[in-house]
């Protein structure tokens, strides 16, 4: 019988002639390999550093872009919060005493940032698309339905604004201006009744439905009686939801879909929800391409889908420019995106303002009364005689930009010039991959631009203002194309509350003893989501007579 050995004496002797590494060897190992992971990591933090000649501004370990900063508030050395670019305001830019501040991070290795607030260096970053392109890869998310044009940049964007720009048209202001007309008197007659007293907790509950209306009728050709449309009217065969329910959830939980995995959408009903709107949306966008393709043009339609359509399917001089229906729903979901929120938010904004400076809502109703005399329906050749309605909605958008980062880099190694309150300057290396950052919030409040930026004054955008200090639109080749449509639909729906309607702010017992500066930092509470967020706006609109 052969001799075996016991299997604890066999796992002994195996163990004396393999080099297994003792526990304390395993953590020794683990230490060196984590000790030499940050000394690299903080040597490409110095040469960050040195890069940029020490510029002053913000030393962090995590950078500003990580989805961590979403989660807490910002840690001093540590992080900077997701609100920063809000809370923070033109504050980093008078401690550094230029109007461009830097932001070094440790992880990701040696992320280095620059802020603008400097509208000649930003003037120059947006000029020159060559040396500071556009970061494509921070808009992927925004690719849902397809290629558009805020995630493109080259050619491709040169081929999705030769098709899109067009149907921006003065023929399309007109339409957005008739459109919001027959939606806010809709809204007086019908959901108002004409009453003499509205209060709403929170103004948004206004203004999303308008915003969604406005964009149902100018953008898409729906129905005017769309924002009466009844959840239990009957179903389009094929769907689940009309589209006025797809399109508001689209519009309102749009963030899920652009910040979590795919694979997290089953895990909550709400979730789940936005997922089948998303694919109601798409279906029926893509019916409506379908019916007026095979259906034929039966009147003029000025909507923004009918015209971008046109267009693309008669593209003209180069037969060869024209876009894939992915990429047509790609487009139309980014003018969605920006005619509903964007738009929403500015009009909750707008109202605060005037509830809070009273004042300034008496100048704007005197003026409409002069435009508007007795009960006259404002028309779009009107617009251009409301200046002050302008300059409201100018004002808030210097305020609550819904925008308050435009990312930009650059190309290769270069320089800016950086500027201070008492006219010195001075040259900052910018090394090829930096991160540039026009920081709306920073230019709006710069007092070299805009006195007394933290105070609503409207008078300022009335005569000569500082057009390069203004970024609520973006600037150069790269501005929104829907400045006009945003502009028509913010001035006819500000100047028809104003004309009928006196906007306060809603008394609530709990308050009642406030300051006004308590009272303006509540109701100006607000922070970054998708755009610029307002928390809670409560307001009353009293009859006028």
């Amino acid at each position: 019988m052969p001799y075996s050995l016991p299997k604890l004496e066999l796992y002994r002797d195996i163990r004396l002639l393999l080099p297994w590494p003792s526990a304390r060897s395993v953590v020794i190992l683990l230490a060196s390999l984590f000790i030499a992971y940050f000394l690299n990591l903080y040597r490409y933090f110095r040469l960050a550093v040195l890069s940029i000649n020490d510029f002053p501004g913000g030393r962090t370990v995590f950078s500003v872009e990580l989805i961590l900063n979403r989660f807490f508030g910002s840690i001093p050395g540590v992080l900077l919060s997701a609100d920063y670019s809000w809370t923070e305001r033109y504050d980093p830019y008078e401690k550094a005493r230029w109007d461009i501040h830097s932001t070094i991070a440790a992880w990701p290795r040696g992320s280095t940032s620059l802020w603008l607030a400097d509208a000649d260096a930003i003037k120059e970053v947006t000029s020159s698309r060559v040396r500071f392109p556009k970061p494509v890869d921070m808009y992927a998310v925004l690719k849902v339905f397809g290629p558009n044009i805020v995630g493109s940049e080259f050619d491709e964007w040169k081929k999705f604004r030769r098709i899109t720009a067009p149907a921006f048209s003065e023929r399309n202001n007109k339409y957005v201006w008739d459109a919001t007309v027959r939606v806010m008197m809709n809204v007086f007659e019908n959901s108002w009744g004409w009453r003499d007293e509205i209060t709403v907790d929170h103004a948004t509950e206004l203004t999303l439905p308008i915003a969604l209306s406005v964009l149902a009728v100018a953008g898409f050709g729906s129905p005017i009686d769309f924002i009466e449309e009844k959840d239990e009217a009957p179903l389009r065969p094929g769907h689940d939801m009309s589209f006025k329910q797809a399109l508001h959830i689209v519009a309102k939980d749009i963030w899920i879909k652009l910040v979590l995995p795919e694979w997290a959408y089953g895990l909550y009903p709400r979730f789940r929800r936005m997922r089948k709107a998303f694919a109601e949306v798409e279906l029926y966008m893509r019916e409506m391409i379908y019916e007026r393709r095979t259906l034929g043009k039966t009147e003029d339609r000025f909507d923004l889908f009918g015209l971008l359509l046109d267009g693309n399917d008669n593209p003209g001089v180069d037969e060869n420019v024209t876009l894939t229906d992915d990429e047509l729903l790609g487009n139309l979901f980014i003018f969605l995106l920006g005619g509903h929120e964007a738009s929403a938010h500015t009009l909750c904004f707008t109202f605060a303002a005037l509830a809070l400076y009273q004042e300034e809502q008496e100048i704007l109703y005197q003026q409409i009364l002069k435009v508007l005399p007795s009960d006259k329906t404002p028309s779009y050749e009107d617009m251009h005689s409301l200046t002050q309605s302008m300059a409201v909605f100018n004002e808030t958008l210097r305020m609550f930009s819904p925008v308050n980062v435009i990312p930009k880099y650059s190309a290769e190694d270069t320089i800016l010039t950086a500027s201070s309150a008492n006219g010195d300057q001075m040259q900052i290396p910018v090394p090829k991959g930096t991160k540039l950052f026009i920081h709306t919030p920073g230019l709006h409040y710069n007092p070299r631009y805009w006195p007394e930026p933290e105070t609503f004054k409207p008078g300022r955008f009335l005569g000569d203002w500082p057009r390069d200090a203004f970024m609520a639109y973006s600037a150069g080749s790269r501005g929104c194309m829907g400045r006009k449509f945003f502009e028509t639909e913010g001035v006819a729906v500000l100047t028809l509350i104003v004309k009928y309607y006196k906007i306060t702010v809603k008394d609530e017992p709990q308050f009642a003893s406030e300051t006004f500066g308590e009272r303006k930092a509540r109701i100006f509470n607000a922070r970054n989501i998708l755009t610029l967020t307002p928390n809670r706006v409560p307001l009353s609109f009293s009859r006028r007579r």
